[in-house]
């Protein structure tokens, strides 16, 4: 982390971000050196096709589904896979990895049963693998992220019931 903290950093990585958007990237990674002991490091993430949504209690959302060509559009209730008793949440932010390595069978797969501890993936932080366990013996309903995808701290990754 840079010892500057300074306006010119803030504009730096407000430019990364409008470069992110304007350039339809999805992940971009930046080192800016100062001096010898003093540099950025910028990483910049977008995730895709998350939607939040913030409810007043127990108020149920409803939002229209995408409509056929000629079929009306139907009313969809919107669930938050956070909130589901069963979520298992990324303890940090990386890469999310089904499987041990690319073209291997994944940890997990919907409808299979785990016991408590088994590992049901692996996060990439920081160039170290961490397993992640299942925190309770069920089995997997949904997986809620695509392999090699970024994730952050507290995303719901899979749900064990």
């Amino acid at each position: 982390m840079s010892k500057h903290s300074t306006e010119s950093d803030v504009a730096f990585i407000q430019a990364l971000a409008e470069l992110l958007n304007t350039n339809a990237l999805t992940e971009l990674s930046v080192k800016r050196e100062y001096g010898e002991d003093d540099s950025l490091e910028v990483r910049v993430v977008k995730q895709a096709n998350i939607v939040t949504t913030s409810v007043a209690a127990s108020a149920p959302v409803t939002v229209a589904a995408p409509a056929a060509a000629h079929a009306a559009a139907a009313p969809v209730a919107m669930e938050d896979p956070a909130q589901h008793p069963g979520a298992v949440t990324s303890p940090m932010v990386g890469t999310a990895y089904l499987s041990a390595e690319p073209g291997a069978a994944a940890f997990v797969t919907v409808g299979a049963t785990v016991s408590e501890g088994q590992t049901l993936m692996i996060i990439e932080a920081m160039k170290t693998m961490n397993h992640i366990p299942a925190p309770r013996a069920g089995v997997v309903k949904r997986i809620l992220v695509a392999d090699g995808n970024p994730v952050e701290y507290g995303a719901p990754l899979m749900i064990v019931e």
